[in-house]
């Protein structure tokens, strides 16, 4: 066989791939925990003729969530807690997500988990109340009146300085809760932040006088 005969058949191949083998493939080289379970569903939405785009949102719903209850601690799908998915749910929140993205990601989250329930892995008491993301309200920037208002009530120290953190440089309240002392830089007035909750890369934020002095 030719080597152009040995590209056509390649080509041809590649090109007869479904999209739920591209999924089982990235499958494949994850270790995530109950990962026989995620394949098992992820091949059950595809005999029932999902969209391509139903099937990526689910794999990348789901995996999200196993990748964080693996960091948690726990293997075994059997130990869930309803406090585990609370937890990921705001982990979603905080990492600073559409409001749009979160409700979808959770909606993925909640199908496998009654597929779940079906095939008596997990019990159907971790959803017998609804599952809620309790949004929070997305409230317009403050103006410097208000600013002034705000802060002119804050006698702690401490909260008045975590207030101005937040303010001046924008920085998300998880973040700001996971500072630890040697992310701050003060002779140049900068705050590390080396793992971003959203894009997991690092990036840098510049403390203002009074968030520095507060």
């Amino acid at each position: 066989m030719s080597q152009s005969e040995v590209e056509g058949k390649y080509l041809s191949t590649a090109s007869a791939q479904t999209p739920i083998d591209g999924i089982l493939q990235k499958l494949f080289r994850m270790e995530l925990p109950a990962q026989e379970h995620f394949e098992r569903y992820m091949r059950h939405k595809w005999r029932l003729n999902h969209k391509p785009s139903t099937l990526q949102g689910s794999f990348t719903s789901v995996k999200l969530f196993l990748e964080f209850y693996g960091k948690s601690g726990k293997r075994d799908l059997e130990e869930m807690e309803r406090a585990d998915l609370e937890a990921f749910i705001e982990h979603l929140q905080d990492g600073g997500l559409k409001i749009s993205t979160v409700r979808t990601r959770l909606a993925f989250l909640i199908a496998f988990l009654h597929f779940l329930m079906e095939q008596e892995v997990i019990s159907g008491a971790l959803l017998k109340n609804t599952l809620s993301s309790n949004f929070r309200k997305t409230y317009p920037a403050m103006n410097p009146p208000m600013c002034k208002r705000l802060l002119s009530v804050i006698d702690d120290v401490r909260d008045r300085a975590l207030i101005l953190l937040l303010l001046r440089t924008g920085m998300r309240i998880g973040e700001a809760l996971g500072l630890r002392l040697n992310d701050l830089d003060i002779r140049d007035r900068k705050v590390h932040l080396f793992q971003g909750e959203k894009n997991s890369m690092g990036r840098v934020v510049y403390l203002s006088d009074d968030a520095l002095w507060s």
